[in-house]
């Protein structure tokens, strides 16, 4: 252990054996002093527990003061209710507002020492009016958006459940625009379909919503009388055209799909009504055909469409595959003004078949040469490529001809096949 030595004033420091005895146990007194005072002003850790007391200091009562509940250090008979405290003569400095709702029982029964605001309100033991105190200052009143109505807040709200009020409705019978008019109580909406101001005709006081309906049962005709858009509500604007004797197509059963007019009596003259102005008429991606309706449709299935050509006169084809009545050749088709039965028939147009036996023809070749190797540009005349012999073989076979191998010239041999020579339906030509 190090030894500090302490010189006097004004005195050398002497060695430790020339040290007087006294000297030691001054500095030793002097120190003892000092260490003492230092731990005089240190804080002193209390020893009481207030858990074990009849008032546990919880939520903001633990930074509290003693002295703001102890007054004068007395600590035995201390109050435990908040009203002694925290009212007027209460030694708390913590009161309730000026505007604070009048109340006879104590703040623990509303408010809470951790969480006091927001404060809870037992309404069970309310025997007063609720108008009493929900009058917008000593509590909260009808909001602005409120429906109107009186203030008896009673009639329509519970202590138990404050939302979801409700009116008892179970006595009404009639007449429920008289408080349903928009100003004692809420009116139609805005959306509300076009219709009188007799609720009950659609409405009942046991379920508001959905509406129950009019009574159509003994409703058989007529309908626009009451659906026009004025008195209830008519046609959408996406109706197909029609008339207004709603009831030829329409049930009151079942409005909706509606049922259809009976067609089983109509077998011609659909355009007298399918003409896009009483009644739906052809639609925009419909095929160019007449007005004949019923040549193609059916009133037992519109859908599909077919047409019987099993009585179309041969060659006439074109007639009504023009274009115009009825789809024509497409754009990629052979050139040919040919009818169509040349080389298509009704029971299959797909796989077009042309019979080139004819007097212009030389004759069926063996195989099956392409079209464009003798109608060149796809088209219905022929491209003959030694015109000068046509129609013989050596029309279009001129450069085929040998001179070494034939005897006589070209024009002499020019109908290779009728010469005896050759035959075009031999896989041996030569």
């Amino acid at each position: 252990m190090t030894r500090f030595r302490i010189p006097l004033p004004g005195k050398p420091m002497a060695s430790p054996r020339s040290r007087r005895p006294g000297l030691a146990a001054g500095l030793t007194a002097i120190l003892f002093l000092a260490l003492c005072s230092v731990a005089a002003d240190q804080p002193k850790t209390p020893t009481f527990d207030h858990d074990e007391t009849r008032f546990p200091l919880t939520g903001r009562h633990l930074n509290a003061t003693c002295e703001s509940c102890h007054a004068g250090g007395q600590f035995a008979g201390t109050p435990t209710a908040c009203r002694s405290c925290h009212f007027s003569g209460g030694s708390a400095e913590t009161r309730p507002s000026p505007n604070h709702i009048p109340v006879q029982t104590d703040c623990s029964d509303c408010h809470a020492p951790r969480f006091w605001e927001p404060a809870r309100m037992d309404h069970g033991m309310v025997a007063d009016a609720c108008e009493v105190c929900h009058v917008g200052s000593l509590a909260t009143n009808k909001p602005a958006n409120h429906i109107a109505s009186s203030n008896r807040c009673g009639d329509c709200h519970g202590t138990f459940g404050w939302e979801g009020a409700g009116f008892d409705h179970s006595s009404i019978t009639g007449n429920c625009v008289s408080c349903h008019n928009g100003t004692i109580a809420e009116g139609k909406d805005n959306d509300h379909i076009q219709s009188s101001n007799d609720c009950e005709v659609c409405h009942s006081t046991s379920r508001w919503s959905p509406a129950n309906g009019f009574d159509h049962s003994g409703i058989t005709t007529n309908c626009f009388s009451c659906h026009n858009g004025m008195t209830a509500r008519g046609k959408d604007n996406d109706h197909i055209p029609s008339g207004n004797a709603c009831e030829v197509c329409h049930s009151t059963n079942r409005w909706s799909p509606a049922s259809g007019f009976d067609h089983s009596g109509i077998v011609d003259n659909c355009i007298s009504c399918h003409n896009g102005t009483t009644a739906e008429g052809k639609g925009n991606g419909h095929v160019p055909s007449g007005n004949d309706c019923e040549v193609c449709h059916s009133t037992v299935a519109w859908i599909p469409a077919g047409f019987d050509h099993a009585n179309v006169v041969p060659g006439t084809c074109n007639s009504c595959h023009n274009g115009n009545q009825a789809e024509g050749q497409p754009g990629n088709h052979f050139s040919t003004t040919m009818s169509c039965d040349a080389c298509h028939t009704t029971q299959t147009f797909a796989g077009a078949d042309y019979d080139h036996t004819g007097g212009n023809y030389p004759g069926d070749h063996r195989g099956n040469p392409d079209c464009i190797e003798c109608h060149g540009g796809n088209s219905q005349a022929v491209t003959w490529s030694a015109p000068a012999y046509i129609p013989d073989c050596a029309g279009c076979h001129a450069n085929d001809y040998d001179a070494g191998e034939h005897n006589g010239s070209l024009s002499t041999n020019r109908d290779c096949g009728n010469s005896g020579c050759h035959n075009v339906r031999d896989a041996d030509w030569d």
